[in-house]
């Protein structure tokens, strides 16, 4: 019967194999396998069913091919990334410690689900085969565009000038929009086709409606992501350039337009950075006020009467970090989440698919301005601006963004060895 030794030969290797999904990659593969040597077969002369059963018998034993391509195929867990991630999830805890927060029973209770909802985000997102999203861009753009826009004109809170939707104990804000706009992102630069016209289309009508909403951060975070991934992209360098001189034209132009809609108060912002001392009532009191609590932490933190730090569990966790438990501690916490960002460049030259590169530059893109920007403030180096420390700030939207990055980098590389290139 036409196939049959074929068929035995793949069912009998198929059994070896305990991945459903690394089974799907083997089928293919010894099918190609089998279909280029019974080419050369029938060149030499064979009838096509016997060109077929020569192809299958110079195989191999299939139980032994089987036990092999269990061992070469099966997904990976990175432990690195998953130790790290523990690490800084347990980490997070300190500052309510020292805040005395976990004195308070809603604090205790909020503050597990956070993480509990992160671990599971992580794993689920892991799970899931990155490669289904290849294609998905336009859906995940659309979900992106369709959250910006209801937090723009349908919100039912304002806090601090920036519109949120609350949904019982969960706050929805412009944050939760960006991992749908990473993405889409990749899967929009992976397709390489996209015009210089498109992209900037594309581009700033996202940010149009967050200057709706308005949140300057969540507009910085987008954009930089948004052009790592493009300069890693398969576009030549020169639709980079185009690229990237008709959004700076374009975006200089759009700047001029919002200026009169631009806050008085984010204006003195960048102002008070540069001069702290002369806006020392107003917004440089805040850089000043951190500049001293850090000068004051020592090698090993404050004890005794400890001093008042606004945000001190949220945007400037640092500094509490710091100030109650010392710059030696503080040092650590920081090399433990850059190693986030350098394992991540660590698996990118492993990986073989271009839409999985681009999943793990965004991904390093988004992370690392976060950790970069939240530090930098508080070193006086940064405007201040809403920015959580990665993993260590209280709140669930932070905490959810960047537990989908590390999940999305989980699930390349658990397929980094699925990657059919016929």
């Amino acid at each position: 019967m036409k196939n049959n030794k074929k068929q035995i030969f793949l069912t009998e290797v198929m059994n070896q194999i305990r991945s459903k999904e690394a089974k799907n990659y083997v089928a293919n593969e010894l099918n190609f396998h089998v279909k280029e040597a019974k080419k050369v077969w029938m060149e030499k002369g064979l009838p096509e069913c016997e060109a077929e059963d020569k192809a299958v018998e110079q195989m191999g034993s299939p139980t032994k091919l089987g036990i092999q391509m269990n061992k070469l195929h099966r997904p990976k867990v990175d432990w690195v990334l998953v130790l790290l991630l523990a690490a800084a999830m347990g980490l997070s805890f300190l500052p309510m410690f020292s805040l005395g927060y976990m004195k308070d029973l809603y604090y205790v209770i909020y503050k597990i689900l956070i993480v509990l909802v992160g671990v599971a985000a992580t794993v689920g997102v892991m799970l899931v085969d990155y490669r289904k999203w290849k294609k998905q861009g336009w859906l995940f753009y659309s979900i992106g565009m369709f959250l910006l826009f209801f937090l723009a004109f349908f919100s039912n809170t304002m806090i601090n000038g920036l519109k949120l939707i609350k949904l019982g104990p969960v706050t929805i804000e412009s944050l939760m929009a960006l991992p749908f706009f990473y993405l889409a992102w990749a899967s929009f630069f992976n397709n390489g086709k996209l015009r210089v016209w498109q992209f900037l289309l594309l581009f700033l009508s996202p940010i149009l409606l967050l200057l709706a909403v308005p949140t300057i951060s969540t507009i910085y975070l987008y954009s930089v992501m948004v052009f790592v991934m493009l300069w890693w992209s398969k576009f030549s360098k020169k639709v980079k350039w185009m690229i990237s001189a008709g959004t700076l034209g374009t975006t200089m132009l759009t700047a001029l337009l919002v200026l009169p809609f631009i806050k008085s108060y984010q204006i003195v912002r960048l102002l008070a950075l540069l001069n702290p001392e002369k806006y020392a009532e107003t917004e440089g009191y805040l850089i000043l006020r951190i500049q001293e609590l850090m000068s004051k932490a020592g090698w090993f933190g404050v004890t005794g009467t400890r001093e008042f730090i606004p945000e001190a569990h949220t945007n400037f966790v640092f500094v509490s970090f710091t100030y109650h438990y010392g710059w030696i501690f503080s040092v650590l916490l920081v090399m433990i989440l850059l190693l986030f960002a350098v394992r991540m460049m660590v698996i990118q030259p492993k990986i073989k698919d271009s839409f999985g590169q681009l999943l793990l530059i965004g991904g390093v893109a988004l992370y690392g301005i976060q950790l970069i920007s939240n530090i930098g403030m508080t070193l006086g180096l940064f405007p201040m601006t809403t920015m959580s420390l990665p993993f260590i700030s209280y709140g669930l939207m932070p905490t959810l963004l960047n537990a989908i990055l590390i999940g999305a980098v989980l699930s390349v590389y658990r397929r980094k060895d699925l990657v059919w290139s016929s």
